[in-house]
């Protein structure tokens, strides 16, 4: 007798990790007409399962689901475990490993993509451009999103810095630009109130944190996109639109991460901003998509239904 494929995405709670492994599973459920479950690790460690006990792909995310995968392959002997990012030392747990390629993971269970999963989808976009139309029939075009990440290990966000995207800010909005701007947790204080000062202009809408998240529907609606070049999430995201995409450059040296901004380059789909703004055009990047079906096949996960 057939039934209906059963994923889990695996992760705790903070959002781009589960992004990550939701993005990936939801791919994966569309490739082959399966469902997609959500099994959230808590800060407790308390973890809460669905009510479909069965998975037939577990896909994790994030250090705390590797302990989860250790526990859960005693359990569902006959699941195929994937892990998405490099799990260290515990390669040997999952069944199929989606690594960056800038990670030059070298297991002979590991998937190279570019970049990171999303869940960045055609539909996701056009749902989110419709819910939130009314506001932005309020911004004549042409629009710029400008996405905006903070420091992390290797890059610092210095008020040098600030003031340089500030002031790109206020330079798209001289060249007659309606400006969408969304800030994260990781942007300085400092920074995030210079932004939302620009507000006070109706041609801007500046995004802090405060209210529904207008993000994907900044995608959808924006005809250039700038992104500070510490986030690979909103980089590939950025790309999936086939828009043009402007680096934010940060100070500091990105490391292996300059590897994705030169694939990301050599496709295409990402410049540095020269002082002028070009039109072009490249192949929107789906990596996620792409993983999804590849996925399917090594797993034969035919059709609609497994037996």
């Amino acid at each position: 007798m057939s039934r209906q494929v059963e994923i889990w995405a695996v992760a705790d709670t903070r959002r781009g990790v589960e992004n990550q492994a939701i993005g990936l599973a939801e791919a994966l459920a569309r490739e082959v007409g399966g469902a997609m479950h959500r099994v959230i690790i808590r800060d407790d460690g308390y973890v809460t399962l669905p009510d479909a006990d069965n998975p037939d792909v577990w896909i994790g995310c994030g250090r705390p689901a590797i302990s989860i995968a250790r526990r859960h392959r005693k359990n569902y002997g006959h699941s195929r475990f994937v892990y998405v990012q490099n799990p260290r030392s515990h390669h040997q747990l999952f069944d199929a490993i989606v690594a960056p390629g800038h990670d030059q993971l070298k297991t002979r269970n590991a998937i190279p993509m570019l970049g990171s999963p999303n869940r960045v989808t055609h539909e996701r976009l056009a749902i989110e451009a419709a819910k939130f139309s009314e506001r932005l029939d309020g911004l004549p075009t042409p629009r710029a999103a400008m996405l905006i990440g903070g420091p992390n290990k290797r890059l610092k966000m210095s008020a040098g810095i600030q003031g340089a995207i500030l002031q790109r800010a206020e330079w798209l909005v001289g060249q007659g630009y309606s400006l969408m701007v969304t800030t994260s947790r990781r942007t300085p204080a400092k920074l995030v109130r210079a932004i939302s000062a620009l507000s006070q202009n109706k041609q801007c809408w500046i995004y802090a944190g405060e209210g529904e998240n207008p993000y994907f529907a900044f995608l959808a609606s924006a005809d250039v996109i700038f992104v500070t070049e510490d986030s690979t999430n909103m980089l590939t995201e950025a790309a999936f639109t086939g828009r043009p995409v402007y680096s934010l450059p940060l100070e500091g040296n990105p490391g292996k991460f300059r590897l994705l901004h030169n694939e990301l380059e050599a496709r295409d789909a990402l410049r540095p901003f020269l002082g002028r703004l070009d039109s072009w055009t490249y192949s929107p990047l789906d990596e996620t998509s792409r993983i999804a079906t590849l996925l399917a096949h090594r797993f034969q996960l035919v059709g609609d239904a497994v037996q």
